[in-house]
């Protein structure tokens, strides 16, 4: 099973080949996720990254956590479970 990476404050110039070529360093790259801006079709900034196992994922972390890219500082760190989303905007409904 695989370890998810986050790897945030990336420029809009990173594409997904870079951190696969970049993160290959430190082991087996099993995907990369570019989050694209729906309307623009923009980068946000951010990535999810799988690595191998997690002790390639470990060393990713340790190699570029804080590394310069095209300017930036990535941020990397192990990807948290997506929270469950409200779906009515949050709001409560009233008992009646």
């Amino acid at each position: 099973m695989g370890s998810k990476l986050y790897v945030g404050n990336l420029p809009f110039s990173a594409t997904e080949d870079y951190l696969t070529n970049t993160f290959s360093e430190c082991g087996m790259v099993e995907s990369v996720k570019l989050v694209m801006d729906q309307d623009s079709g923009q980068s946000k900034g951010f990535a999810l990254v799988e690595m191998s196992n997690g002790s390639e994922a470990q060393a990713v972390i340790v190699k570029f956590n804080g590394s310069e890219c095209d300017g930036r500082e990535m941020k990397i760190s192990e990807a948290k479970p997506m929270k469950k989303r409200s779906f009515n905007g949050g709001r409560t409904k009233k008992a009646w």
